[in-house]
């Protein structure tokens, strides 16, 4: 099948449904509350349906006022990924088993830059495509945050990009990120899959799988909803909050630069709960139909372990095939990080066939 049937057979069977590594402490009293607050009914927010409507959309008048709102995470359901083919660069590095390259691609019209590690022999191989978590852009360098994973994948069999994301090392700058609570980088994510796809390495178009660690878990997570079935399984890694409320509590704040844009125009969460979970994964978990796999330290001083519980119950509610899988460790796993990874080759060894 040609790559540009693949695609297009993804998008048409599509289903279209209604509906860092920093250091903190995870929120509580009355923070806590502000974050598990309810949405308030679309009236009393003054979105949605005009006071006195008997009828919304999709008959859930709160998921029409999250869709409806600017920015939503529903602006990217079902668009094809705005992408080049991948342009190989320079190589960084050539062992028996693997070659790095430095690579680049389009996304939305923004260069991208990343690495892709390629296994040595004629292929084809399946690929995965890696997320990684929060580091600040004026220092983060390209392909950095997910080294030992990307090696990992790589000796296994498997082609393995590491994405940049727009806005960090040699990848274009997007002013309006921050203002879009950084929904560009699930859509970078998106393009990487099209572009391994569209490119000349050896990859299996059918079994390519997104990874993530910690905020790179919510970005995998944005992306399954984003397009459904354009990939075969998601793995969450060490994942922050699937609300982002949670996550402004934990990060954000005074004199903090997450999401510092984002509450200029929209405020807190305690000041405009609806803003918060429009660019939220929990309330489109409807729409993920690929099976995820969650790994969670259940030591983890960065992304502590009840949001990782609270993110599983809710994807079992949606009926998404989630299996939790603990480890005693930290947010950054080293004692069990290659037992971990075992658990996480046994998972795509599964999915990827």
């Amino acid at each position: 099948m040609s790559r540009h049937l693949h695609l297009l057979t993804r998008l048409l069977v599509a289903p279209v449904v209604a509906a860092a590594t920093l250091a903190g402490c995870g929120p509580s009293g009355t923070e806590q509350q502000q974050a598990d607050a309810p949405v308030p009914s679309p009236d009393a927010t003054g979105s949605g349906s005009a006071p006195g409507a008997t009828e919304s959309p999709s008959g859930d008048p709160v998921a029409d006022a999250l869709a409806e709102h600017d920015p939503s995470l529903a602006d990217y359901f079902d668009r094809a990924p705005a992408a080049s083919a991948l342009q190989l660069g320079q190589v960084r590095s050539r062992t028996a088993t693997q070659t790095s390259y430095d690579v680049s691609f389009r996304s939305e019209g923004l260069r991208i830059t990343g690495v892709v590690d390629v296994p040595t022999g004629p292929g084809p191989f399946p690929a995965v495509v890696l997320a990684h978590g929060w580091i600040d852009p004026e220092v983060y360098v390209q392909g950095q945050g997910m080294n030992r994973e990307r090696d990992h994948f790589a000796r296994g069999g498997h082609v393995a990009l590491h994405v940049d994301y727009r806005n960090h090392a040699g990848s274009d700058d997007d002013p309006g990120l921050v203002e879009q609570m950084y929904l560009g980088y699930a859509a970078d994510v998106l393009a990487a899959v099209a572009a391994l796809r569209a490119s000349d390495l050896p990859v299996e178009d059918d079994r390519v799988a997104l990874v993530g660690r910690s905020m790179g878990g919510s970005v995998v997570l944005q992306a399954l909803e984003m397009l459904p079935g354009y990939v075969e399984a998601g793995v969450v890694y060490s994942g922050q909050s699937s609300l982002e409320s949670e996550n402004y509590v934990q990060w954000g704040g005074p004199g903090a630069s997450y999401a510092a844009d984002y509450v200029r125009r929209h405020g807190t969460p305690a000041e405009d709960p609806l803003a918060w979970r429009a660019v939220s994964t929990r309330p489109y978990f409807s729409r993920v139909t690929e099976p995820v796999l969650m790994v969670h330290g259940t030591r983890d001083e960065q992304c502590p372990p009840r949001w990782a519980r609270a993110t599983r119950d809710a994807l079992a509610r949606a009926d998404v095939d989630v299996r939790l899988r603990w480890y005693d460790d930290q947010h950054a796993f080293s004692p069990r990080f290659e037992d971990s990874m075992r658990d996480i080759d046994t998972f795509l060894d599964r999915h990827l066939t």
